[in-house]
């Protein structure tokens, strides 16, 4: 029974922090996707992105960004008193999509 409810534990701990999930597609594909959509003036760059979010964010510890290609988004990851955070941005224009509280 406690060995269970560590496995448990270990796996939700895993899960909420992004360890244990699948990638869907290869980080650095995505990566090399935003560099090649910045070169050819479609996306902003992540310098610029960060530039216009994180004074946003007074409090918070940045933890790094993501480049989903397929939606031409970037999504920055927070941490603030123990709670994470994600601020998401269109790539294109440097709006924010959406951020969670």
């Amino acid at each position: 029974m406690m060995r269970k409810l560590i496995s448990t534990t270990l796996a939700a701990a895993l899960l909420v922090t992004g360890f244990a999930a699948p990638a869907v597609a290869a980080p650095d594909d995505d990566q090399n996707k935003a560099r090649k959509e910045m070169r050819a003036g479609n996306v902003l760059s992540l310098r610029e992105i960060e530039r216009r979010v994180l004074p946003r964010m007074r409090g918070a510890e940045y933890l790094g960004p993501y480049y989903d290609a397929a939606a031409m988004a970037y999504r920055l990851k927070f941490i603030r008193n123990g709670r994470v955070m994600f601020v998401d941005i269109d790539a294109r224009s440097g709006r924010i999509i959406s951020q969670s509280r």
